[in-house]
């Protein structure tokens, strides 16, 4: 009777159970991992993506592939949001955490078939966390200036050409180190569609594709005060609406009078303050241009939000509402304010006093070359930034995570239970990233991870791994093949939540009717 009650209840919806949904989640998971599998590593290959529009984009990005592509299935966009969350977190592995969760669900569904229950499988995946920290921290090493320059290089393996990818190493790291935050929202990128990528510079300020308001107004070659004005500085309108009766020709002269003597008097608290120079979120009135020029003070208007946070982190100035609220502690300092003509349009430089504010200017002679460098600055950027926040590094060429592997097999014979098969499924998922980059580098994956293992065993070093460049196995510190320890530490435990939440899902429901529209009672009812 309760059998007939259920399915009375789902009779309308349609529904998957046990094996079958999980088998089906892990195709997903699959499906999603192939379509970026061949551009991973320095020899990964492009994807050519279509919009409906008709628009095209060239990358190997892996999370613009994912976050381009049309996804209907469930665990496939939950698969694309824990890539979206690698992006957003360290900027790299997006596409390691992809292919690693698909390893991982696919060695599950194997031990599900042998007759191992989800549950153990993913306490077994979770038995791993611990090891693989540890391991982790034991073959890191500190970062130097060298190192660090190499890490961020490795970052953009793969990514355009090796003068591209140099450039953009040393503009990102610079600009990482002259801020100091480990932020990457501390550096403004901008894009010149002029010269070639070598012309890129980092320029120590904030730039605006900006002009003073008037002419008249002098440059700040020299140290001083700014403020930042939340909004503008126009003729204040009435709150309610007003209409006027002009009893007499004087009248309107009066009420114009009293608007002009109402902007004087706001530009003498900008004077009373001190103030050099005043940018503000929206219009400055066309009246108000000489009264600020002839004070001596430089202004900005309709500057977008933004760049007004950008100038606030590189002047420490905090933004007013209005220019009669003014106080000492919301007012900023620049060290400087010039003006440069790019392309036949003003641009100004805001030299701030904090150290935290930086521009880099990417410049290409295509549209396209010009989108491809802006995301691979923001890969490169947001790698340096992680090795000012923790100045670590694991081998790259796959030697962590044969490393991990390796450690995982001994960890695993400790344990009695089958949970010990669920590591080393673990282990085996690790072992597919070597494996890829051998593959798309035209290698063979098999002999390749079979001689980067041996030798991490002869030489008892975890630093041992595979350089595509060349198919050697070698040292990865003497070959500059280096990364930070937080990409690889988040992407593998992002990979371990997703798939162990893929893994307890065994029941799938998609209702068969569309929304109804309520059946509203009315009054007449």
């Amino acid at each position: 009777m309760v059998q007939q009650d259920q399915d009375r209840v789902l009779q309308d919806t349609e529904r998957v159970e046990g094996r079958t949904a999980l088998r089906n989640n892990v195709d997903a998971a699959i499906a999603l991992a192939d379509a970026v599998r061949s551009t991973m590593g320095p020899k990964g290959l492009d994807k050519l993506l279509l919009g409906d529009d008709g628009s095209y984009l060239v990358t190997n990005d892996g999370v613009t592939v994912l976050e381009s592509a049309k996804v209907e299935h469930a665990t496939a966009k939950m698969l694309i949001s824990t890539s979206r969350a690698q992006d957003d977190e360290v900027r790299d592995g997006t596409t390691s955490t992809v292919v690693l969760t698909a390893e991982l669900l696919i060695n599950a569904l194997e031990l599900v078939d042998r007759g191992v229950h989800p549950t153990i499988i993913a306490r077994g995946y979770r038995m791993c966390g611990p090891v693989v920290e540890q391991t982790l921290d034991d073959i890191s090493i500190l970062a130097d200036e060298a190192t660090s320059l190499s890490s961020v290089k490795t970052s953009l393996a793969g990514k355009g050409d090796s003068s591209l990818q140099n450039k953009l190493a040393e503009l990102a790291f610079a600009a990482a180190s002259v801020t100091g935050s480990g932020e990457p929202e501390h550096t403004r990128v901008m894009t010149e569609r002029s010269g070639s990528i070598k012309d890129s510079e980092l320029i120590p300020g904030i730039v605006l594709m900006k002009a003073r308001v008037h002419r008249e107004m002098n440059l700040k070659p020299q140290a001083g005060r700014i403020l930042i004005l939340d909004g503008g500085m126009e003729k204040r309108k009435p709150e309610i609406e007003a209409s006027l009766k002009i009893t007499h020709t004087g009248a309107i002269e009066a009420f114009h009078a009293r608007e002009r003597a109402d902007l004087q008097a706001r530009v003498k608290c900008l004077s009373a303050a001190n103030i050099d120079c005043l940018v503000a979120r929206d219009g400055i009135e066309e009246e108000a241009h000489a009264m600020l020029a002839a004070a001596g003070i430089l202004a900005y208007r309709r500057v977008e939000r933004p760049e007004i946070e950008h100038l606030c982190r590189a002047t420490g100035a905090r933004p007013v509402f209005d220019v009669e609220d003014i106080r000492d502690e919301d007012v900023g300092h620049f060290a400087s304010i010039r003006e440069e003509k790019w392309q036949g349009v003003e641009h100004t430089i805001f030299v701030g006093s904090q150290s935290q504010g930086v521009t880099v200017v990417i410049r290409g002679s295509t549209s396209m070359r010009l989108e491809e460098a802006e995301r691979a600055f923001n890969d490169a950027i947001g790698v340096a930034c992680q090795l000012i926040r923790e100045p670590r590094l694991l081998p790259g060429g796959g030697a962590t995570q044969i490393a991990l592997a390796r450690r995982l097999r001994r960890h695993a014979e400790t344990i009695p239970g089958r949970e010990q098969m669920a590591i080393e499924g673990f282990a085996a998922a690790l072992e597919a990233i070597p494996r890829i980059l051998a593959t798309n580098a035209g290698l063979d994956p098999i002999d390749e991870l079979l001689r980067v293992t041996a030798a991490q065993a002869e030489s008892d070093s975890a630093w041992q791994g595979l350089d595509v460049n060349t198919g050697q196995t070698g040292d990865m510190r003497k070959a500059s093949i280096v990364e930070p320890i937080s990409v690889t530490r988040h992407a593998i435990a992002g990979a371990t939540e997703a798939a162990i939440s893929v893994l307890r899902i065994d029941d799938v429901l998609w209702a068969k009717q569309d929304a109804q529209e309520p059946d509203w009672q009315t009054d007449e009812d």
